[in-house]
């Protein structure tokens, strides 16, 4: 069964970007008689507003967008984390590391011309004796100043995103060894995303196309821990007046649910949907944009 999720941050209220996002998964899984579910990504906990995870369930409820599995926090699931990651060690896969960020930066800064170049991890760390399972983190996180990267190949990743098309990256060389669990005690998105994904048995990621370039690094953790790879499709982005990306971080207002027909016609013109006039009712509203859904994206 097609299976969607839609994994907002409890880091302020759903804006319009975060709502077509939301729109065009809820769209995309029912348009395949499929299951949309919500995930709360509260990983960064100090970043997080308390009860925001309810506020932004009842902004998705107002219009008409209701998980249809169990919603969970990945706060609550730092042991699965833990557990991959004593996976992925017995695998030889994973490695402690002591390299600061403004080491890395300082690097970088040095040897490279402009900012645009690659800049991946050196592999400072790679060469260093391998260290006993005793010594991986527990669930709880502490900041012990020890991160744990994945041990990338040196393969091409290569998948077809349903929007963007086909798509590519050699991690060893944009990337590099990524962090799975920073040296604040922080478990990684990258490592959440995949073992959630996996674990809710997640077929289709529909997402903004600015997490397009997280695809390659999670398809090589999928690859590592042998799941199978969910289909992509990553959508446009709702920009500001400045051309930069909508988001939490630069003030975006909050969707007005109290006219949520309109809040949802702002968000299928983003997707280049039909608008809906308003004498419709939210439900009547979404099947229709569901109809439409089908046959473009079928």
């Amino acid at each position: 069964m097609y299976r969607g999720r839609f994994a907002p941050s409890p880091t302020g209220p759903l804006h319009l970007g975060s709502l077509v996002s939301a729109l065009a998964s809820w769209l995309d899984a029912k348009s395949h008689g499929g299951q949309w579910w919500v995930r709360i990504e509260d990983l960064d906990q100090p970043r997080c507003v308390p009860g925001m995870d309810r506020i932004i369930l009842q902004q998705l409820a107002a219009l008409g967008l209701v998980s249809d599995g169990p919603v969970i926090h990945q706060s609550l699931r730092f042991e699965a984390y833990a557990q991959a990651l004593a996976q992925l060690h017995a695998l030889n896969r994973v490695y402690p590391c002591r390299c600061s960020r403004q080491r890395i930066q300082r690097h970088w800064e040095e040897h490279t011309a402009t900012v645009t170049e690659a800049r991946p991890y050196p592999g400072w760390c790679r060469q260093l004796p391998p260290v006993p399972s005793s010594s991986l983190p527990e669930a709880n996180p502490e900041a012990d100043g020890v991160a744990w990267r994945l041990r990338v190949t040196d393969a091409v990743i290569e998948w077809v995103d349903f929007r963007l098309g086909p798509q590519s990256q050699l991690v060893s060389e944009v990337v590099g060894d990524f962090v799975l669990r920073r040296a604040d005690g922080q478990w990684a998105y990258q490592l959440a995303v995949v073992i959630d994904d996996h674990e809710q048995g997640i077929t289709h990621v529909v997402r903004g196309e600015d997490l397009a370039d997280n695809t390659a690094r999670q398809i090589v953790l999928q690859q590592a821990l042998g799941f199978e790879r969910p289909h992509y499709w990553h959508g446009p982005l709702v920009l500001a007046s400045d051309g930069q990306k909508l988001s939490k971080q630069t003030g975006a207002s909050a969707i007005a649910t109290d006219h949520a027909l309109r809040t949802l016609n702002e968000a299928a013109l983003v997707l280049k949907l039909p608008q809906m006039p308003e004498h419709l009712s939210v439900a009547e509203a979404l099947g229709r944009w569901v109809q439409v859904w089908s046959v473009h994206s079928h």
